[in-house]
């Protein structure tokens, strides 16, 4: 069974589609992000993982690690992941800086970057699937590769 693939928009490989600081560009989502960055995090985790994990294991994971001031470190990682998928820049500095220093914002960019890509961190993997399969996302899926493998 193959791994399932997070699709893209061929035009936008290789640039954010958003600034790390273009918050308001989504109110409501800059709200959650601020107020409740688990349910933000564990919703873009869920995407970038493929629906290999959840949302509530992620957001409770990283509102864990919160807890002890650690959640950048956890955070981080799926910054790197998603930038990894479309081919980001690391921009304006490296992920782990991005997210000790601009939590919230980095947060932000990377639930508009998912949507703007054609998925909705907001109704989860199985919902992204579910409108792919009915034709409601036109979006080409990006080659599939092996794990260790460079790109």
């Amino acid at each position: 069974m193959s791994a399932p693939q997070v699709p893209y928009h061929a035009q936008h490989a290789g640039e954010w589609t958003t600034g790390l600081c273009d918050c308001c560009e989504d109110p409501g989502n800059c709200c959650m992000a601020f107020c409740c960055p688990c349910i933000t995090f564990g919703r873009n985790a869920e995407i970038i993982e493929g629906g290999r994990t959840t949302c509530c294991a992620s957001g409770l994971i990283f509102f864990c690690l919160a807890q002890i001031g650690c959640a950048w470190i956890y955070s981080c990682t799926y910054r790197s992941k998603l930038r990894g998928l479309y081919s980001l820049p690391a921009s304006p500095c490296s992920d782990c800086c991005v997210h000790f220093c601009c939590a919230t914002c980095a947060l932000c960019q990377e639930h508009r970057e998912l949507k703007n890509r054609g998925l909705d961190p907001s109704i989860g993997w199985a919902g992204n699937v579910i409108r792919m399969n009915r034709g409601q996302n036109q979006v080409q899926t990006p080659p599939h590769f092996a794990s260790g493998m460079a790109r």
